[in-house]
Parts: C-alpha cells; structure tokens; sequence
C-alpha cells in the first residue's frame, strides 16, 4: 500500500478494467435496444463523405499509435448524399474503422470508398492486415465472436461491436458484408439509401 510504484500499476489496471466493463454495459444496453426495436432511426440526409472525415478526425490519435494511415479512396473525394440516422452511422464508421486500426497490420493503411449502387450507396472500409480465415467469415457478426481470442483480449472491446454495427445497418433495411483474405486484409462493406436529391 505504501508503495507508489505499485499503488500506480494498480490503479492503471482497475482503470483499464473498469473501462472495459464500462464498454461492455453499454455495448449490452444498445444491442437490447436494437433488438427490442427501440432503437427510434432519426433519418435525415447528410454526406457520407464529411461523417466519414469527422470519424478520421476522432480515431487519429489512435491510428498514429500504430502508425496506419487513414485514406478515402481515389474516387471518394466528391459527396454522396445518403438518407440514414447519422449519429448511428458514425456509430457503425467508428466501429468498422477503429477495428481496421486495432487488427490492422502497424504502419499499415485503412481506406475508405464509395461507389454509387442506383439506388444505394456501397461504403467499404479495407484494410491491409491480417485478414480474418475463412472458417470464421460466417461468424464475425455473432456477438462475443473472437476471431483470435488471446489478441482480443490484449486489445480489450466487448465483443460485441460488430454485432451492433449489423443491427443498426439491418435497422436501416440495408445489408452488411465482409470479405477477407489472410494476410492480405479485409474489407467490409455496407449499403446505404441513396439521397433522391443526387
């Protein structure tokens, strides 16, 4: 107890632990939203484009701890107007891109792109890390699914994080996938409506 050296190792480690547990509770608290419908979609049109550099913006510190670069892809520079509840689609960009910086490979790269689908607009977030095997590319979205549970354990999260990602686009009546090859990366990518204004 007298020990500063220790009382500081402690207090660091209740700190990381309670911050997990923290996430956890809140992680748990948006899934029985989702699933119960309570969650209320407030629709409205925005640029996927601006939403996607404000969650660049508040990931940057984390990206340059591993030395990974945040890019739009070529192509990505103009607008695309979309039609969704914005604040639960930052949600689902910070989920997608803190998880490519996380199991990203260090001074690697996340990039961002948009591509015009008719109706929709296609969001894909690729990475050029490890990539997820294909026996567990079925399960990414189950809750409390690790891919290498000793990594996600070092690397803390709930678990549950992809699983909400795929409610709140399935709330949105649009689909979410996943394509990966080991050590080469992942992409994943999502479908938003498509402003009738473009």
């Amino acid at each position: 107890l007298e020990d500063e050296q220790v009382n500081r190792t402690f207090l660091t480690k209740a700190a990381k632990n309670l911050e997990r547990l923290h996430t956890i509770v809140e992680d748990l608290e948006a899934i029985s939203r989702l699933e119960s419908g309570a969650l209320m979609l407030e629709i409205q049109t925005f640029d996927i484009r601006e939403l996607t550099e404000e969650v660049f913006e508040d990931l940057e510190f984390k990206a340059e701890q591993r030395n990974i670069r945040l890019e739009l892809k070529d192509g990505a520079a103009q607008g695309f107007k979309v039609q969704a509840d914005r604040e639960s689609i930052r949600q689902v960009l910070t989920n997608l891109v803190h998880n490519s910086i996380k199991y990203g490979k260090e001074n690697g790269r996340t990039r961002v792109g948009f591509y015009d689908m008719d109706s929709n607009i296609l969001i894909e977030i690729a990475d050029n890390g490890l990539g997820i095997p294909k026996k567990h590319i079925n399960h990414v979205f189950d809750r409390f699914y690790r891919v290498d549970k000793s990594r996600s354990r070092v690397r803390g999260g709930s678990g549950l994080g992809l699983s909400i990602v795929k409610h709140i686009i399935e709330a949105h009546k649009q689909t979410i996938n996943v394509r990966s090859a080991p050590q080469l990366g992942s992409t994943f990518g999502f479908t938003l409506k498509k402003s009738k204004g473009d």
